[in-house]
């Protein structure tokens, strides 16, 4: 279960990021306060996540879900440029989540 809050915890790290690129820069309050609601939730689960997983891989993989996550809506979404580099690095953050999961007993 604390896997599926710490994957939780990720996909609200990623939702607050996107909210706050929505907001252009605290000028529009709606997104304003997703942005807030999305980061206090993404917190919330990564603390009860924290509960029971040790804190280094706990840390690393909900920072590796949002990287990873952000950086793919950033193309998606904002049309960021995706080049065969960028593609390498979400590739190794990738890996470097599976491998820090599978590390956790």
């Amino acid at each position: 279960m604390h896997w599926l809050y710490l994957f939780a915890a990720g996909c609200f790290e990623i939702s607050w990021a996107v909210c706050l690129k929505y907001s252009a820069g605290f000028s529009r309050p709606g997104w304003v306060v997703l942005t807030v609601i999305g980061s206090v939730l993404s917190f919330a689960f990564l603390a009860l996540a924290m509960k029971s997983l040790p804190f280094g891989p706990s840390y690393a993989v909900w920072t590796g879900i949002g990287a990873l996550g952000t950086a793919i809506l950033g193309v998606i979404l904002f049309g960021d440029a995706f080049t065969f580099t960028r593609g390498l690095a979400m590739g190794l953050i990738l890996a470097g989540v599976i491998l820090l999961k599978i590390s956790v007993p």
